[in-house]
């Protein structure tokens, strides 16, 4: 997509050790229009194979999960990563490694809005080493629901996510590639 791979290139940031500062657009002030462009591309991408619901994690991917979901017209569940009192009933738990945290963080879904029958797309803003996105996948497997698809708006080619969820067997697509970020660069595939 070529109005996110430009926007990456000039508002985006590197900021050493393979962080990529997207503040301006997606991960802080978020860039409406853009988005809802990434969720209709994104949606083309996956409106053939029956999604029931579209998940992501707490916070930065509800962005471009919330406009994905909203073009397939179906349901956004996010990844809690702490339980509000709200959350009574049983509650399905994941851990998942933060690169820009530095820590590790806990994902809850409530298992009232995640069930056997759903079939599940993972969006994310980011694809990098593919950790938080197979900690949703387990989240959707703990649920009994089915894993039909993974997209991204954003993928570090060079942290090997890709390789690492090929295992899932399902699609994955990702709108703008980074392949390189050393030396200070923002190099695009």
């Amino acid at each position: 997509m070529e109005k996110l791979r430009q926007r990456v290139v000039t508002d985006g940031e590197n900021l050493g050790r393979g962080i990529l500062k997207v503040d301006s657009f997606i991960n802080h002030q978020i860039d409406t229009h853009l988005m809802f462009e990434v969720g209709q591309e994104l949606a083309h991408h996956f409106a053939d194979i029956g999604v029931t619901k579209v998940i992501t994690a707490e916070i930065s991917g509800i962005a471009p999960a919330l406009a994905t979901a909203h073009a397939l017209n179906v349901p956004l569940i996010y990844a809690r990563k702490t339980r509000p009192v709200t959350m009574t009933g049983p509650v399905f738990v994941e851990v998942a490694p933060s690169h820009t945290k530095g820590s590790d963080v806990f994902l809850m879904v409530s298992a009232e809005f995640l069930k056997p029958g759903d079939r599940v797309l993972v969006v994310d803003d980011f694809l990098a080493s593919g950790a938080t996105i197979l900690a949703l996948v387990r989240l959707v497997e703990h649920a009994g629901a089915t894993l039909v698809g993974i997209g991204t708006a954003i993928e570090k080619k060079f942290e090997d996510g890709r390789e690492v969820l090929a295992f899932l067997d399902v699609p994955i697509v990702s709108l703008a590639v980074v392949a390189d970020m050393s030396d200070g660069k923002i190099l695009l595939e």
